[in-house]
Parts: structure tokens; C-alpha cells; sequence
């Protein structure tokens, strides 16, 4: 039961013991199975992200507010706009082995008093897209907020973004229902999916993340041996059972 009955006999939430906020995340580079989560630097990742990014047709940019750039000036413009800011937090994707920057992520809608805290502003390019190094930025981002104290951490994306949602529920994000006409993006509608992990599902997501992330898991060829989903299926406190139809 996760509520008890005050002295009116009304339900109310279970109190936190000892409950303190956590502190807003600090920028620092996050490492780990040969990734790189470092605070985004217009000198040290543009010129990677821009090369990295240009590999796609455009795609990836659909469901996002920003891009695709025609001119790499207009990127970059973008990009020092963005990581000068506090909340979205940027981060770039870095593979540890090349020392190239492949992608973009931010902690966003970060409230320290809720305690809750998103991951999101996700720019995976082709290289980056489904790879091991992928699932370890994400692995490291939400190991980092759940140690900092957050007890909520959340995905949220276009509720047309099918493989988005798709990828939430891969990484053990709890669905939780589609807000509608939540938004306006590029003078459209958008509904928004809703995700969620908890600070409590935390433990048992770390395990397959571990279990999923070991190089045991992989062949000689870099194929994964067991999928990821297999291992936070059961873990979900809510499925993601009606997905658009494209």
C-alpha cells in the first residue's frame, strides 16, 4: 500500500524518511564501458557533432524544435546557444575510443524540490544510433541522478515518435499515459508519451543494465547476445501497449 489514513481518515502519501532535496546536477563529465558524458563545449564538440550529424538525411530531426542545418555556422550558433544554458543541461556523447563526440543529450525540467528530473534533447547520429555506446550514455546519465538523489526520472517524446517510445520502454521507462494537444512544435500539433523510472526500480534496471553492458553479451562481431528489452521487460510497472500506428 503506498498511502496511509491521517487522523480524518483520508488517504494521504507516505511519508519520506529522513527527506532531503537533492542539489541541481553539477556539469561533469560522466564515464563508463567506453563513453563519455562531457558538459557540451562549443570548442572542444562542434566540429565532431557537425560531422557526426551530417551523416544523417534530416531524419533525426524531425521531432525535435531545432535543425536540420543547412550551414555549419547556423549549427554552431545553435550550439553555443544551447550550451551556455542551465536547464536544458547539454552534454555530448563521446566515444572514449576516438575521442569523437557522435551525440547530443540534456537533463531538462530539473526540479530539485520535486525531486524530479528528465533526460532528453536526444541527438543520436547514424554512428551513434542503436550501439552499445548509446545505451551506456544513457546508462550513465540516469545512474548519476539517481545518485544525486532525484526520485523521479523521466522521458517524454512526440506521441507519433514510435521509435522513441519504443526506445523508453528498451531502457525500463514505465509508461505512463499521452498528454493531448500538449504542445506546438513547428506549427503542429504534438501529443506528448510520458515515461518514468523511479528511484525504487532503479536497483533492478541497474543490474540488467550491467548485465546487458558486459562484454560477454557481445560477439566477436560486436552482436548482442541477449537484447536489453529481455532483461527491463519485466521490470516495467506499465507497458507501453498501444503505440501509434505509422
Amino acid at each position: 500500500m503506498d498511502y496511509e489514513l491521517n487522523q480524518f481518515g483520508q488517504p494521504v502519501g507516505l511519508p519520506l524518511q529522513n527527506w532531503v532535496a537533492p542539489v541541481f546536477p553539477p556539469a561533469k563529465v560522466l564515464n563508463g564501458w567506453g563513453c563519455k558524458v562531457e558538459p557540451l563545449s562549443l570548442a572542444r564538440h562542434s566540429d565532431d557533432l557537425w560531422q557526426a550529424f551530417s551523416a544523417d538525411d534530416g531524419r533525426m530531426w524531425t521531432y525535435l524544435t531545432s535543425g536540420p542545418f543547412a550551414e555549419v555556422q547556423a549549427f554552431h550558433a545553435w550550439l553555443d546557444r544551447v550550451s551556455s544554458g542551465v536547464d536544458p543541461q547539454f552534454y555530448a556523447i563521446v566515444d572514449e575510443a576516438s575521442g569523437k563526440a557522435l551525440g547530443l543529450a540534456a537533463y531538462l525540467r530539473i526540479d530539485p524540490a520535486a525531486a524530479a528530473i528528465e533526460v532528453g534533447w536526444l541527438h543520436f547520429s547514424p554512428a551513434l544510433q542503436g550501439t552499445r555506446l548509446a545505451t551506456a550514455a544513457m546508462v550513465l546519465m540516469m545512474k548519476n541522478a539517481f545518485e544525486l538523489g532525484y526520485r523521479r526520472y523521466e522521458w517524454k517524446c512526440n506521441a507519433l515518435n514510435l521509435p522513441s517510445r519504443k526506445a523508453a520502454q528498451r531502457f525500463g521507462f514505465s509508461f505512463e499515459g499521452v498528454f493531448r494537444q500538449a504542445t506546438v512544435n513547428r506549427g503542429r500539433n504534438r501529443d506528448t508519451a510520458w515515461f518514468s523510472v523511479l528511484d525504487k526500480e532503479w536497483p533492478a534496471l541497474e543490474e540488467a543494465y550491467i548485465q546487458w553492458l558486459s562484454p560477454d553479451n557481445f560477439d566477436g562481431a560486436g552482436r548482442q547476445r541477449l537484447a536489453l528489452s529481455d532483461l527491463t521487460r519485466p521490470l516495467l510497472a506499465m507497458k507501453d501497449v498501444a503505440p501509434p500506428r505509422l
